[in-house]
């Protein structure tokens, strides 16, 4: 069995296919932490782009492959927790939600309860203030009312004539003075 060594041509093309490969697989690394910063979903078309190689490139190459997946696999990792984190966030927002608006029914059933206390007390005084007053004693009170207004009329008539007689006496009364006055004038006064 003889080992073949390749030719020195063939050695520099697989060399330069080595370093080829090695300098893509950098930059699919270098797209993976990228991707990861820019916290960007990674798939294998979003790495293809931003390593400029082929997805085959990626498929055929265990090393591409496993850094590929492994940031698929960590990303979902994440996009799980995340989902889960927000999912308690809302859980407990909800929660305290939840346990407010039960708060506030109770509080609102308590002022129920006190409104209907205080209606059903005053309709009981209501109904107190009705029970006194029967249908006889309705009509007195009307009555009285009634004449107490006539009475009120007959005094006001009453106070209007007074106050015209006053006003007449009062204007009797200087008349009266001024002839008074000029009586004492004429028995005051030394005879012609």
């Amino acid at each position: 069995m003889t080992t073949t060594v390749p030719a020195p041509r063939t050695a520099a093309a697989l060399a330069a296919r080595h370093r080829s490969t090695e300098a893509a697989l950098g930059r699919v690394r270098d797209a993976v932490t990228r991707l990861r910063r820019e916290k960007t979903q990674v798939s294998v078309a979003a790495v293809a782009r931003r390593a400029n190689v082929s997805r085959t490139f990626l498929y055929d190459h265990p090393a591409a492959r496993a850094t590929v997946a492994a940031a698929m696999a960590e990303a979902g990792e994440r996009r799980t927790q995340m989902v889960t984190d927000q999912d308690d966030v809302r859980e407990t927002t909800w929660r305290e939600r939840a346990l407010n608006a039960e708060d506030a029914l109770k509080a609102a059933h308590a002022e129920i309860m006190t409104q209907r206390n205080r209606i059903g007390e005053l309709l009981g005084q209501v109904r107190d203030l009705e029970a006194e007053w029967t249908e006889e004693a309705i009509q007195r009170i009307t009555t009285e009312n009634t004449t107490l207004k006539q009475r009120v009329r007959q005094l006001t008539a009453d106070n209007r004539s007074f106050d015209e007689r006053l006003k007449a006496a009062r204007s009797n009364l200087r008349f009266q003075d001024r002839r008074v006055a000029d009586l004492e004038a004429q028995l005051a006064a030394p005879p012609e």
